[in-house]
C-alpha cells in the first residue's frame, strides 16, 4: 500500500471533516486571549489550512502562516483568496525555522506541537521564542496524555458522508502515536478513490511543556483546559506564555 505524506490527502477535506470542532467560540477564545496584550503581527505555526489564520485577520491582525505541508498550504492560500484575505503563508518546520523577522505573537493551534518529537521540542521552542519581539506573546495547545492514552489509544475513528469517507486506525507505543489514515473519495461518476496517510504525534505531558519553555526563554503566564475547561478533564490543554 503506497502511502502519501501526512495531509497530502487530507488537505482538501480537513476543514470540512472537521466543521464539527466549534471553529467560531475556538476562534472568539485565541481572539479574547490576544485581546489583553498590544500585539498585531502574528504567526501562526502549523496553520494547515488556515481556518484559525483566516478568523485572526479577519479581526485585524496581520497574519503569517507557516506549515510543512506544502498541501495544506494550497489549500490555505485558495481559501484566504476566496475570502479575500491578505495572509503570507510560509512552508516550514518550526523545529528548523529561523527568521530576522520579528513577530508580537505566535499561535500553535490544534495539535501543532503533538507532531514534534520529544527530541526536537527544545528547538522548537527556541526557534518561536526567536520568532518573538521582547515580551511577546505565545499561544498554543496539546493534546492530553489522557486524550491519547483514554480515547485514543487502539481505536478506529470514522466518519462517513455522502462525497468523502475518513478512517483513522490508531495505535501508541510508548509515547509516540501513529495514525493511519484512510480517505474514500467520491469521483464525478460516482466510484471512489482511495488515498492513504500515515500521521505520527507525540505525547508531551504539562510538566515537560513547562520545563521546555522555560529553558527557551518564555514565562509561563496561563495554563487551562479547551477553552477553559478544567485541565484535569479536559481534552486539550492550552497555554499562554511570553517571551522573557
Amino acid at each position: 500500500m503506497k502511502r502519501e505524506k501526512a495531509y497530502d490527502a487530507l488537505a482538501d477535506w480537513f476543514e470540512y471533516l472537521n466543521d464539527d470542532c466549534g471553529y467560531e467560540k475556538w476562534s472568539q477564545y485565541l481572539i479574547s486571549a490576544l485581546g489583553q496584550y498590544p500585539v498585531r503581527k502574528g504567526l501562526d505555526i502549523g496553520c494547515g489550512s488556515g481556518r484559525f489564520t483566516r478568523a485572526l485577520s479577519a479581526a485585524g491582525y496581520e497574519m503569517t502562516g507557516l506549515d510543512v505541508s506544502s498541501a495544506m498550504l494550497s489549500r490555505a492560500e485558495a481559501l484566504s483568496r476566496k475570502e479575500g484575505r491578505k495572509i503570507r503563508w510560509l512552508l516550514g518546520d518550526i523545529a528548523r525555522f529561523r527568521t530576522p523577522e520579528k513577530f508580537d505573537f505566535a499561535l500553535a493551534v490544534n495539535d501543532c506541537f503533538n507532531y514534534i518529537s520529544k527530541e526536537k521540542l527544545s528547538a522548537a521552542f527556541k526557534n518561536v521564542r526567536g520568532a518573538l519581539h521582547k515580551e511577546g506573546v505565545f499561544l498554543f495547545d496539546v493534546s492530553s496524555p489522557r486524550k491519547f492514552r483514554e480515547k485514543i489509544a487502539d481505536t478506529v475513528c470514522a466518519d462517513d458522508r455522502e462525497d468523502v469517507t475518513y478512517l483513522s486506525f490508531n495505535s501508541i507505543e510508548g509515547d509516540e502515536v501513529t495514525m493511519d489514515v484512510t480517505l474514500f473519495v467520491r469521483r464525478p461518476d460516482g466510484a471512489f478513490d482511495r488515498r492513504d496517510e500515515r500521521h505520527v504525534q507525540y505525547i508531551h505531558t504539562p510538566d515537560e511543556i513547562r520545563e521546555a519553555l522555560k529553558q527557551n526563554g518564555f514565562l509561563p503566564l496561563r495554563e487551562e483546559g479547551f477553552l477553559g475547561e478544567a485541565e484535569e478533564t479536559s481534552d486539550r490543554i492550552c497555554f499562554l506564555a511570553r517571551r522573557a
